[in-house]
């Protein structure tokens, strides 16, 4: 049989390529803290905080594929400077660390705050 040469015909049923962006945070526009709080609150999406050698942090999660919109099935970006916020003022907490030779990976979780008293204690009950 000899060889055909040219282009293999394409598939019909194959859906064209989205184009990715490689802009400093993928995550979509007006993510806030307390959308940042609510995905790192959900157990079922670990969020992880990779350090590269140079300095340089990366704050993501694995987002499953939803057939239902037909999106997902990829890694997410959160906004680097909103989540050193979170850090710095205490409201997520690092794990243990991973190292690797180019990098090191924290797991991120959101910082145990103490809990409430069953009741609110006002000026008039301690003066009782």
């Amino acid at each position: 049989m000899p060889l055909t040469s040219g282009p293999a015909p394409a598939p019909q049923d194959r859906r064209p390529a989205r184009l990715v962006s490689r802009t400093r945070s993928s995550a979509p526009a007006g993510r806030t803290g307390a959308d940042i709080a609510r995905i790192v609150s959900d157990p079922s999406t670990p969020v992880f905080v990779t350090v590269h050698a140079d300095g340089r942090r990366r704050y993501s999660y694995w987002r499953p594929y939803d057939p239902a919109t037909g999106q997902g099935s990829c890694y997410v970006a959160l906004p680097t400077d909103e989540c050193d916020r979170l850090h710095a003022a205490g409201r997520i907490t690092l794990g243990e660390p991973v190292v690797d030779a180019t990098r090191t990976t924290y797991r991120v979780r959101l910082a145990r705050t103490p809990a409430k008293p069953w009741r609110a204690v006002t000026r008039r009950t301690l003066a009782a």
